[in-house]
């Protein structure tokens, strides 16, 4: 009996197949007459601030900050249709936009961050988030299951994400989007001291790349860059595990707040990928 192909084999032919996708319905549909590529593109972009900002909302409450005075439960139920909306455009419309440009995704890393990012947005969204929303902080025992499944595939993402060379200056978005987070979060003596550290790091960070290393050094400055990504890294990250532990209130303890983080950032993560495709 006769051994079948390898996959080294199939390659020419699942090339040739994806090469096709963009002359066949739905591929054709998208960059046919009727309905423009852009606007395509823009509904994706749509559905994606619709189910991040709307993301965002229910979890700042559960973080003890934004819109204090409704409970999150409340919050949820006016939230839940929108992040339904969301979810099925970006679904939809990520198909369609795909299926015209297979050529360019079957290969790219930046690509597989997205679809992870999304797999575990989804899983962080309504198997965990939601229904600790619902139960206003509380996190019963299918959530924290959901919780580790939606959360390994995030970090997984995010470590792709970080260490791919073509991509891993995409972080950037991630760690802002952290640092921002944590402003309203933090309080008191510790957001003051907090800021302080940001502030000390952009500063020497710009002193290091600008004026001790010309801005075109670029055999210098990479590194030295990386340097300093994983010191905004330490403390953000350090911080954020500081904030699990105080000012624990009605939304629940450290484990409701981790959710809140990673629901959000999970979301940052889908965009900041899909910002980078363009790229690769």
């Amino acid at each position: 009996m006769s051994a079948g192909p390898t996959f080294q084999q199939l390659l020419p032919q699942i090339h040739t197949w994806v090469e096709g996708l963009d002359a066949e319905p739905p591929g054709s549909w998208v960059k046919g007459p009727k309905f423009g590529y852009a606007s395509w593109e823009v509904g994706h972009i749509i559905s994606l601030v619709m189910i991040g900002g709307t993301s965002i909302l229910m979890n700042l409450r559960l973080l003890g900050v934004g819109v204090t005075d409704e409970k999150p439960s409340e919050i949820y139920r006016n939230l839940r249709f929108w992040q339904n909306v969301g979810v099925i455009g970006i679904v939809v419309t990520g198909v369609l936009i795909g299926t015209a440009n297979a050529v360019k995704l079957y290969d790219s890393s930046a690509f597989v961050v997205k679809m992870m990012a999304l797999l575990s947005g989804i899983i962080l969204t309504y198997g965990v988030s939601r229904p600790v929303a619902a139960a206003n902080g509380a996190v019963a025992l299918m959530p924290k299951l959901w919780f580790a499944l939606g959360g390994a595939i995030f970090l997984a993402a995010l470590w792709i994400f970080t260490t791919t060379d073509l991509i891993d200056v995409g972080v950037y978005h991630v760690l802002t989007a952290a640092a921002l987070i944590l402003i309203p979060v933090t309080r008191g003596r510790l957001r003051w001291a907090y800021l302080a550290g940001m502030v000390a790091l952009i500063a020497a960070q710009f002193v290091h790349t600008h004026i001790v290393i010309k801005p075109d050094d670029y055999d210098h400055l990479n590194p030295v860059n990386k340097v300093y990504t994983a010191l905004y890294g330490v403390w953000i990250v350090g911080t954020g595990l500081i904030t699990l532990f105080r000012n624990r209130g009605e939304e629940g303890g450290p484990l409701t707040k981790l959710v809140a983080y990673s629901a959000i950032l999970v979301w940052v993560l889908g965009a900041a990928a899909g910002r980078w495709i363009a790229f690769q």
